[in-house]
């Protein structure tokens, strides 16, 4: 078989073919080689596609449960746990996080509010470069809080953001398992993916799924891409260097067993797409948090140019906004989180419609992948073509 001829499986409702185009076109057009998407408007799935293949030896087609390593998808699932805590009164998003997790108030971070840790502002954005990390040592959660709970700040406590790339996950998760007396992973299943029976968990508990799950693809990029990126990370300032390369990883890394069974809560959640849209849609419809509370989760922190990443963003609290980059289509307030490489989730009450996105062959972007965008743009044109003229 040609490497672009892919089988699509799956169904769109009537209305939604300009989806099922773009899914078709991602493989034969933007390099893709195992995708799946799914999108649900008003409690009802219009879009349910896989196609391709589980790893680059194609030996093993992508099936409807296949399950993606979704990267910093991941962080709009631990955001919801926080939320979920909120909106049973448990957490206040304006206290400082040292009333949860007293640790962390060391080296000048006692008044540091849980608002800034879900919105990228804590200033710790990583652990410093004086203190190397291993990519192994990723897998410990003891000492990964510990290290970022004596971390310095890096950067000034609430000023402009600067993308906690790693650190979110830990930082966030142990809120999380100061208050609810579990690990984040249980909490997010027990609170979140159970109830709403939703195929994803992050990481793997056991090795049961191990087979599930699809191969990463590192990018590929161009010798200019690649000039371009060794470049900047030449250039980064030791704020990003801790962010972004303090390990530098790379998209292979998330094949190893050991990655899939961490707590990563960050960077190694495990998914289907329609889990992904199962989630967001729960939001839409009010099944996963109250009113106010997505009101407070959608709450814009301020539009700003990223300290670590460089580009334009506007964070919710855990969340992207559209914005400007109408990431998650054309209405500003819709909100999700990408992962790298192009995984997405993603949600927009006013027009009820809620996606999930999940691949194997990484692109080169922090967000907003072509693939993604062409899929998104695809609901919304579906979307305008049904509304009266």
């Amino acid at each position: 078989m040609d490497a672009t001829a892919v089988e699509v499986h799956g169904e769109c409702a009537p209305g939604f073919e300009p989806v099922r185009e773009a899914f078709e076109a991602n493989f034969r057009e933007r390099g893709e080689l195992g995708a799946a998407f799914t999108a649900i408007r008003h409690g009802e799935v219009v879009v349910d596609l896989w196609g391709g293949w589980s790893g680059p030896d194609r030996a093993k087609p992508w099936r409807a449960d296949t399950l993606a390593n979704v990267w910093s998808t991941t962080k709009g699932m631990t955001a919801i746990c926080a939320h979920k805590l909120a909106d049973a009164g448990e957490l206040d998003v304006d206290a400082p996080v040292a009333k949860y997790w007293p640790e962390f108030a060391a080296a000048g971070k006692a008044e540091v509010p849980v608002r800034w840790l879900l919105s990228h502002r804590s200033g710790v954005p990583g652990i410093g470069l004086d203190r190397p990390v291993r990519i192994e040592e990723l897998y410990d959660w003891d000492l990964m809080t510990s290290l970022l709970a004596a971390q310095e700040p890096l950067c000034e406590p609430g000023s402009a953001g600067g993308y906690h790339a790693l650190a979110y996950g830990w930082l966030v998760g142990e809120v999380v398992r100061r208050i609810a007396g579990q690990g984040v992973r249980e909490f997010f299943a027990e609170q979140v993916a159970g109830p709403l029976g939703a195929d994803f968990s992050i990481g793997l508990p056991g090795d049961a799924d191990l087979d599930r799950c699809a191969t990463l693809v590192d990018p590929v990029l161009t010798e200019e891409m690649a000039n371009a990126l060794a470049t900047a990370f030449a250039a980064a300032g030791p704020v990003a260097q801790a962010a972004l390369m303090n390990p530098r990883l790379q998209g292979h890394d998330a094949n190893e067993p050991a990655w899939r069974h961490a707590v990563m809560p960050a960077l190694n959640g495990h998914g289907t797409a329609r889990a992904i849209a199962t989630i967001y849609a729960a939001l839409v419809d009010g099944s996963l948090l109250s009113p106010a509370a997505l009101a407070r989760a959608r709450e814009s922190q301020g539009k700003e140019v990223d300290a670590v990443l460089g580009l334009p963003n506007e964070w919710g609290l855990g969340f992207y906004l559209g914005s400007d980059a109408r990431g998650f289509g054309p209405n500003p307030t819709a909100f999700g989180h990408d992962g790298l490489g192009g995984s997405t989730g993603g949600a927009d009450p006013e027009n009820g419609i809620a996606f999930g996105y999940t691949l194997n062959q990484l692109g080169p972007l922090i967000r907003d992948d072509p693939r993604k965008m062409a899929l998104v743009n695809a609901v919304y044109e579906s979307l305008s073509a049904q509304q009266p003229s």
